[in-house]
């Protein structure tokens, strides 16, 4: 299932003016449009949701939002990501429309959901809700990380040079996977922290490499609830974050057994949280 080469551009050229001169010249920006996931089961499709995002692994991004929001439980039962073909549209529209197809099989979503119908790039889903949803849905403890803070802390170096539309941009996030041999593995890149992480995680469900033990996911903002969340739904060990925790990613990962560093900068983490399992 490779993604879509037709997808639009992730980058746009715009005209500034610089405060102290008054020419004109080019710069890049990233690029934000919105992506409507639709999920086909047998001859039913409805619409899921509308999310602005970077354009690129837009099929990524629309499985691992399916696996993350528990419509999937095995990669198996996604039989197909595509973009709409409808021509009625034109090609613009056509590319910011994707389609999932799953089996009979694949589960209902325990919950309505809240963002059906506008899903931001920003997290904002209701924690309380969502924390109940894991629970209704079976999600077990994930697997400990094998690895120790310090081996943890320098993973972030990994995306150095890495972030190719960030280093033209300078506007937006990065999410990496790195496997158990603390090989750099995937990277993705969006204007949404969730978006980006969706992308890796729907990246790595396509290659069948789901459940992630012992795989360590990198984000390089804060570390919100939203994507702890799709971490343990994905059996990933441990987060590394360059940036703050929220409280409710703090509770969620102690509850679910995840390793959570955070302010990881330099190769030192500056907090490390982790369950302590009483004997």
């Amino acid at each position: 299932m490779p993604d879509d080469p037709k997808a639009p551009s992730a980058i746009a050229k715009v005209k500034v003016q610089k405060t102290d001169t008054d020419f004109t010249t080019s710069d890049n920006v990233v690029v934000e449009e919105p992506l409507e996931i639709r999920l086909r089961r047998g001859d039913l499709e409805e619409q899921l949701g509308i999310t602005m995002r970077t354009p690129g692994a837009d099929l990524e991004l629309a499985a691992g939002f399916l696996w993350g929001e528990g419509f999937l439980t095995s990669s198996d039962q996604l039989l197909g990501v595509k973009v709409c073909g409808d021509r009625t549209l034109t090609p613009r529209q056509r590319a910011n429309v994707v389609i999932a197809e799953v089996s009979l099989d694949a589960p209902l979503s325990h919950r309505n959901l809240d963002r059906r119908f506008t899903i931001t790039s920003a997290c904002g889903v209701c924690g309380s809700t969502s924390i109940s949803d894991l629970r209704l849905r079976g999600i077990n403890k994930v697997m400990p990380t094998s690895k120790s803070p310090a081996t943890l802390a320098a993973f972030p170096e990994l995306l150095k040079g890495q972030q190719q539309i960030f280093l033209k941009t300078g506007g937006l996030h990065a999410a990496l996977l790195v496997n158990p041999q603390n090989e750099f593995n995937l990277l993705r890149e969006d204007v949404g922290r969730h978006n980006a992480v969706d992308k890796v995680i729907g990246a790595a469900l396509m290659q069948h490499l789901l459940p992630l033990s012992d795989w360590t996911l990198v984000v390089s903002g804060r570390v919100g609830y939203e994507i702890v969340q799709k971490a343990i739904c994905a059996g990933i060990s441990a987060i590394v974050g360059v940036s703050a925790p929220t409280s409710l990613a703090v509770d969620l990962a102690n509850e679910f057994g995840l390793t959570l560093l955070a302010f990881a900068r330099n190769g030192i983490a500056k907090n490390f949280i982790q369950v302590i399992v009483a004997e």
